[in-house]
């Protein structure tokens, strides 16, 4: 049984910076990746970043540059360090498993419950 959580959302202002987590719990299955996602008011869910366990990483180009996505094993957790927030980045943020497969990230349907970012003007 895959669990996901995410947490470290809330309000900030346009320049601001939070960091999200994401703690994962998976039983006997293995996780291989994980990726952020996120959906704003009559949007579709986007992938923001992933990153794999051999150190693979991919990031949406709107997010290039500002956000940054870590993992530490030791703790099942996956951060997403969002710096220079703008207000095209308010969304609610969700943490996903999936893999990763010639660069390309593919979604499980394991999903946490997702984080509330909002970023004022």
């Amino acid at each position: 049984q895959v669990q996901l959580v995410e947490s470290g959302g809330g309000l900030v202002q346009a320049g601001g910076s939070l960091r999200l987590s994401c703690a994962a719990s998976a039983g006997t299955f293995t996780i291989s990746a994980i990726g952020w996602y996120r959906q704003a008011p009559g949007k579709q869910r986007e992938l923001v970043a992933a990153t794999s366990n051999g150190g693979s990483t991919k990031y949406a180009d709107s997010v290039k540059g500002r956000f940054t996505i870590s993992g530490d094993n030791a703790k099942n957790t996956v951060y997403l360090q969002m710096n220079s927030l703008k207000p095209e980045d308010t969304a609610v943020y969700y943490c996903n498993a999936g893999i990763f497969s010639d660069g390309i990230y593919y979604a499980y349907n394991y999903w946490g419950q997702g984080t509330q970012v909002t970023v004022s003007s």
